[in-house]
């Protein structure tokens, strides 16, 4: 009886092993929100890394974490940095293309609490009256990833932070000027 318990059991370690094996070699993640502004506002905000606490869902995660600022103030070659408490975790995000009022695209680098990389970028398109705001995110899935993918729905999870973000943002850019502070 213990024999056959685990031999079923080994059996559903494989079953689980092979596929996971067989999931995407990338986790790819996109969510947009429509922003009642022109888009040269909603790319200000997000090009210029002084102006993420006021939108990030992260920054509201740790209001204690550690955050320093590199290279020129805005746009490409403009570094973030943090560390924070385990749910921020530790990193930075360099600002690799900014092509004004269309696209930002940054390189995300994890230290803790597992080390990686991601492509983050942010586009600007005119929508109606407004602008069409798409927060997308590419990484590598390595095996582990996917393992831990059959268990945790990783691209909701971030997603429903993008689409937090993504509101925030909306109050900061559609907020009335002079109304900020």
């Amino acid at each position: 009886m213990i024999k056959k318990l685990f031999l079923g059991l080994v059996a559903i370690i494989a079953i689980i092993l092979v596929v996971a094996s067989f999931q995407s070699d990338a986790m790819n993640v996109s969510r947009s929100a429509i922003i009642a502004a022109p888009p040269e506002a909603a790319f200000k905000v997000v090009n210029d890394f002084r102006q993420w606490d006021a939108w990030s869902p992260w920054s509201k995660l740790d209001p204690a974490m550690k955050k320093t600022l590199e290279g020129p103030a805005e746009g490409k070659g403009a570094i973030y940095r943090w560390s924070g408490n385990n749910e921020v975790g530790e990193g930075s995000t360099t600002l690799v293309e900014s092509v004004p009022d269309q696209k930002v695209a940054m390189k995300l680098a994890f230290v803790r609490p597992f080390p990686g990389e991601s492509n983050v970028q942010f586009s600007f398109a005119p929508e109606g009256d407004g602008t069409k705001v798409i927060w997308s995110m590419q990484a590598p899935q390595p095996y582990m990833g996917k393992l831990v993918g059959l268990f945790m729905d990783c691209e909701k999870m971030c997603g429903d932070s993008f689409l937090e973000g993504l509101a925030n943002l909306k109050k900061v850019v559609e907020q009335p000027v002079g109304a900020k502070g």
